[in-house]
């Protein structure tokens, strides 16, 4: 092997001082870029601030014309949200092109993310988006199967949630460690809970799949424990951490089953398919777990209809099912059939195809980034949490989106411009609502709507229908602020009153509208009935204060 990059050749193979090489040669792939991307990164965290990226920069392009992909997406991210640099966002788009043709998983995420918005100028293109979903999708059900240091457990962990920031830990924290004592005690709570965090690296813990490993057979083989007898006999089956012994894992397994614990008929019918090919056993099995609403049974059902081994019902009816319920492969494998089409009997329709985004969003790569964001604010390094969640809100994930606009309004003194600190809590607020879930963000965005944010007006129509949006769902926060927005003279539109259910007070006096919208006081959120009850009472003063003065007069 012969390397002189600077002289611009790489030759593998004899010369005149070298012997060749015997044997076969196939595709070779050279990496220089992650040296280059590890100094970036120790660059980054010596000095967090927007100073530092104009010196990481040339950095991570360098490394990502050296083929790390990891480089590539963070400068494409850079571009894209003007951080610390100009914003351009067709060189963004450029970087993420080249960073998602090398299988980049963030990279794809990205570019799902803005064909499925219609982001950075691109129109919405449904197909393109799925096809990079589908891709992703795919990935991260065989990422799941190999776990390794690369890969974190995804955890959708909101900043401003203090009971979620409490329960993060690691090897050395008090909580692990006080679950180590209750599993020797024979907790077997705590011994489930120690091999999850192990297994996935879920709440600050590195995965250590050998550690996990130990703690189910511990709870399997000690305690008897009917989930840990049967996490044990799925790492057995498959070989995770340990060596495959197929006998013990149905053991454990047929054990796990006697104790009622439905997973484990499902993981029996898949032993008798995969290992037996006995389908019929397999589908009794799979229709018994499927009754008692195990998901896993009714996406095994879908495969096994769909492929013809046990005709009489339709494959779609089993993917739904179980994708319906939360689960990972069922949500691929329906968004497979949206995606492609069962000829004769589902239409394609991949602009349907939720589910798959919803799937590719479980990458234990992004899981990795939303660590290394989440550690990095717990150790105060503001500025590079915010570059992290970055990271993971352009590739489309809410809780992310959320807490980048969270880390602009509370944590950017001194960090950002306030002109850039304007426009990022606008954008990802935004951005935030448009999730499958905006409960959380629809009152915030409203309240940018309603104050205005760096040159933007007021907008007090959007900010209405915002607080619409909110209160429609319950919330008593939407419903104050529609009270306050009537107090200050501003006429609710007659299509707000209707989504309320209150068009017939459209041409209501001043005193029975607010009285309507102060209803929040009765909400099952004890928080809201001070806050309501006094404005409301504020409305019964003035109302009461204005016939007064009529009588007097």
């Amino acid at each position: 092997v012969v390397l002189d990059d600077t002289d611009g050749y790489f030759v593998i193979g004899g010369g005149k001082y070298s012997r060749g090489v015997e044997g076969y040669f196939g595709p070779l792939v050279y990496y220089r870029g992650r040296a280059l991307y590890s100094l970036s990164l120790h660059k980054l965290d010596k000095t967090s601030s927007t100073g530092v990226i104009s010196r990481i920069l040339p950095l991570l392009l360098q490394a990502g014309c050296l083929a790390d992909t990891r480089a590539l997406h963070m400068a494409s991210v850079l571009y894209s949200t003007g951080l610390g640099v100009q914003k351009q966002l067709s060189k963004a788009w450029l970087l993420a092109l080249l960073a998602a043709q090398k299988d980049d998983r963030l990279a794809l995420l990205h570019l799902g993310h803005v064909h499925h918005q219609g982001l950075n100028g691109l129109p919405t293109d449904p197909d393109l988006a799925y096809a990079y979903y589908a891709n992703i999708a795919k990935q991260t059900n065989v990422d799941r199967g190999n776990p390794s240091p690369q890969q974190t457990f995804v955890e959708a962990v909101y900043l401003n949630n203090d009971e979620m920031l409490n329960l993060q830990t690691n090897e050395e924290h008090h909580i692990f460690q006080w679950l180590k004592l209750q599993a020797r005690r024979g907790a077997a709570e705590a011994e489930q809970s120690l091999a999850r965090m192990l297994f996935w690296g879920q709440q600050g813990v590195s995965p250590n799949v050998q550690e996990a490993v130990r703690h189910y057979k511990r709870g399997a083989v000690q305690w008897r424990d009917p989930v840990s007898m049967y996490d044990y006999g799925i790492v057995l089956l498959q070989g995770q951490g340990v060596e495959q012994d197929i006998p013990r894992a149905i053991t454990f397994l047929n054990k796990a089953m006697d104790q009622g614990f439905v997973p484990a008929i499902n993981a029996l019918a898949w032993y008798y398919e995969q290992f037996k090919q006995d389908y019929r056993q397999a589908v009794e099995l799979w229709e018994r777990a499927d009754q008692l609403g195990c998901p896993d049974a009714a996406l095994n059902l879908g495969v096994i209809y769909s492929q013809g081994l046990y005709p009489g019902k339709p494959a779609d009816r089993y993917y739904l099912k179980s994708a319906e319920r939360g689960h990972i492969r069922g949500g691929i494998q329906l968004a497979d059939v949206w995606i492609t089409g069962i000829p004769g009997r589902v239409t394609r329709r991949p602009a349907d195809a939720v589910w798959v985004k919803w799937a590719a969003e479980h990458s234990g790569y992004l899981g990795s980034i939303l660590r290394k964001a989440l550690n990095s604010y717990l150790e105060g390094d503001r500025f590079t949490s915010l570059l992290y969640y970055m990271m993971a809100a352009e590739s489309g994930f809410a809780a992310a989106q959320f807490n980048v606009a969270y880390l602009c309004e509370h944590h950017a003194m001194g960090l950002l411009d306030p002109d850039f600190t304007s426009e990022c809590m606008w954008r990802y607020y935004n951005l935030t609502i448009q999730s499958q879930n905006p409960d959380t963000y629809l009152k915030r965005m409203g309240d940018l709507l309603y104050e205005g944010q760096g040159r933007r007006q007021k907008d007090l129509f959007s900010a209405a229908e915002m607080y619409t949006q909110a209160a429609a769902r319950n919330d008593p926060q939407g419903w104050y602020n529609l009270g306050v927005l009537v107090e200050e003279g501003f006429r609710l539109p007659l299509s707000v009153l209707t989504e309320l259910g209150l068009s017939e007070l459209y041409l209501a006096d001043d005193s029975l509208l607010p009285s309507a919208l102060y209803k929040c006081r009765n909400s099952e959120d004890t928080d809201s009935y001070l806050p309501c009850s006094l404005a409301l009472l504020n409305v019964y003063l003035q109302s009461f204060q204005k016939e007064y003065r009529a009588v007097i007069k």
